[in-house]
């Protein structure tokens, strides 16, 4: 840097000029460069902040407010909200109930199953393509609101189900039942981490399976102590995401219950009892905060799955 400041010092008049024209160029470039990146991203930053960010303050605020979206003030309560929530609303503790059920069946069962077609769909047979694609359809379509329709139809008293077996159950209509028809679809579901397992079943290398078959693994240990170590950050990964998303789950337990949770509020889920807190008991206050709440036990959830992970995933060259 002291050479530079010598040679500037040292340079004719008319080299200082070019020096300090370029280096105005050059933050005019860089300044210009930036205005153009933000440019391409404000779209989004827009949208983050309308849709996002802005009614993500709000909730919190109207967490300790009473406010019933039909014009009236809004009123400050402090922690009523919540003391009303966990100490006096039976119905918010049933739908406590059956999320944290449906999400402790649902999340094992999906990753489960998953797993077991993406190893059966991880194979170099002819038009494996195709069926890849064919199971991977439900996801794409699984979470519309016409799948949760058919779904409905399918268990319903004179649904294919029903057809197939001889029965006669109410399978949407029984408290027995109710909740697994949700769970059923929920498994239904299993593309999208069908398609994670399979990519990472596919990075696992073929000479670590030669060597074991030489030393006499048969396929069940291959899978315990091969298959399952590797594939451990892709559970974590798709544990953490399934748990997120079926805590969330609303859209199927509206449509096939009718949007009341019905038989019993055995299917009566966190997300579609704040939903009819808030549209239709109008209640914005206490709705927001019940999100807030549910917001804070995903977060939990989730710190508790990073935290257990270091004993249990395993990473390429992890000496554990």
């Amino acid at each position: 840097m002291g050479g530079r400041v010598a040679s500037l010092e040292t340079a004719s008049p008319l080299d200082r000029i070019r020096a300090r024209w370029f280096t105005r160029k050059t933050q005019y470039s860089l300044s210009r460069n930036n205005l153009v990146g933000y440019l391409f991203v404000s779209p989004w930053l827009i949208g983050f902040f309308l849709f996002s960010l802005i009614p993500i303050a709000a909730s919190l605020v109207l967490a300790f407010t009473d406010y019933d979206l039909l014009g009236n003030d809004i009123r400050f309560i402090g922690l009523e909200n919540f003391d009303r929530m966990f100490t006096q609303d039976l119905r918010y503790w049933k739908s406590v109930n059956a999320t944290l059920r449906y999400v402790f069946f649902a999340v094992p069962l999906r990753l489960t199953f998953a797993l077991g077609v993406a190893m059966l769909l991880n194979t170099k047979r002819r038009g494996v393509y195709l069926y890849r694609a064919a199971y991977y359809t439900p996801s794409i379509v699984g979470g519309s609101v016409a799948v949760a329709v058919m779904w409905r139809q399918i268990f319903g008293t004179d649904g294919l189900v029903n057809a197939l077996f001889g029965l006669d159950v109410r399978w949407y209509g029984d408290p027995k039942y109710a909740l697994w028809t949700l769970i059923t679809l929920a498994v239904w579901q299993f593309g999208s981490p069908m398609l994670i397992f399979l990519a990472g079943l596919r990075q696992i290398p073929n000479e670590l399976y030669e060597a074991s078959s030489i030393d006499g693994a048969n396929a069940g240990q291959r899978f315990l102590r091969i298959t399952l170590p590797m594939l451990t950050p892709i559970i974590f990964f798709n544990l953490v995401m399934q748990t997120i998303q079926n805590f969330q789950q609303f859209t199927q337990a509206f449509v096939i219950t009718g949007g009341n949770g019905r038989p019993l509020d055995r299917t009566l889920l966190y997300p579609l009892y704040l939903y009819r807190r808030a549209f239709v008991n109008y209640e914005m206050g206490y709705a927001s905060a019940m999100s807030w709440v549910l917001l804070l036990t995903i977060a939990v959830l989730t710190a508790v799955l990073f935290v257990s992970s270091g004993r249990w995933v395993f990473y390429h060259g992890d000496n554990r």
